[in-house]
C-alpha cells in the first residue's frame, strides 16, 4: 500500500465525481430519506465499483459496449423522473408519511441507484486506468474510495439542508426535470456511441 499513490488518486477522483450524476442522485436521495442511510447505500455502491474497477474493470469495459451502459442509465433516469413527477402530485404531509414508512429501504435504494448509475462512469474509468498505471490496485482503491465517499458525504449533507428552505413538492418537480434531462443525455450517448 502506497499512501503517496492514494493521495495522488484522491483529488483526481474527487474532482471527477463532483459534477457527476451520482453526486446529484445522492443529494436527491438524501432529501427524501435519512442522510446516514443514503450515505451507507452510496458508500457501499462506490466500494463495489472501485473493487470492480481496480481488479477487472479494464476487462469489463472491453466486454460491455458503452451504448448498452448508456441505454440502461437512460432508462433508470427516465424511470426516476416519472416516479419523482408522480410523487410531486402528492400532498406534502402524505409524502412525509410515505417516506417515514420506507426508511428501511433507503440504504438499498441508494445502493441500487448509485450502483447502476456508476457503470461506465468517468470516475470508474479513471479508477481502472489509474490502477493499471500505478500497478497498485489497493493504493488506487483506497484513494478512489476515500474521494467518492467524501463526495457522497457532501451530497447527503447538502440534500438534508435543502429541505429547510424548499418544500418537498418543489424538490420532486425539479428532480423529475433534472432526471429527464439526464435520461435524454444518456439516451443520446447510447444512440451516438
Amino acid at each position: 500500500m502506497s499512501f503517496s499513490v492514494a493521495a495522488a488518486v484522491f483529488p483526481v477522483i474527487f474532482i471527477g465525481e463532483l459534477p457527476d450524476k451520482t453526486m446529484f442522485a445522492s443529494l436527491v436521495l438524501s432529501s427524501r430519506g435519512r442522510p446516514v442511510a443514503v450515505w451507507f447505500g452510496a458508500a457501499g455502491a462506490f466500494l463495489v465499483h472501485v473493487v470492480i474497477a481496480t481488479t477487472v474493470g479494464v476487462a469489463l469495459f472491453k466486454i460491455l459496449p458503452n451504448n448498452v451502459v448508456d441505454a440502461l442509465v437512460a432508462l433508470m433516469f427516465l424511470g426516476g423522473a416519472i416516479f419523482a413527477y408522480r410523487e410531486g402530485d402528492k400532498d406534502e404531509s402524505e409524502l412525509v408519511t410515505h417516506e417515514a414508512a420506507t426508511h428501511q429501504r433507503v440504504v438499498t435504494t441508494a445502493f441500487a441507484v448509485i450502483f447502476i448509475a456508476e457503470w461506465g462512469d468517468l470516475t470508474q474509468i479513471l479508477t481502472a486506468n489509474l490502477a493499471a498505471h500505478y500497478h497498485s490496485a489497493l493504493s488506487v482503491g483506497v484513494g478512489a474510495v476515500a474521494a467518492l465517499w467524501t463526495v457522497a458525504l457532501l451530497a447527503v449533507v447538502g440534500g438534508q439542508g435543502l429541505l429547510r428552505y424548499v418544500p418537498m413538492t418543489i424538490v420532486r418537480r425539479v428532480t423529475a426535470g433534472v432526471l429527464l434531462v439526464l435520461a435524454v443525455v444518456a439516451a443520446y450517448s447510447a444512440v451516438t456511441a
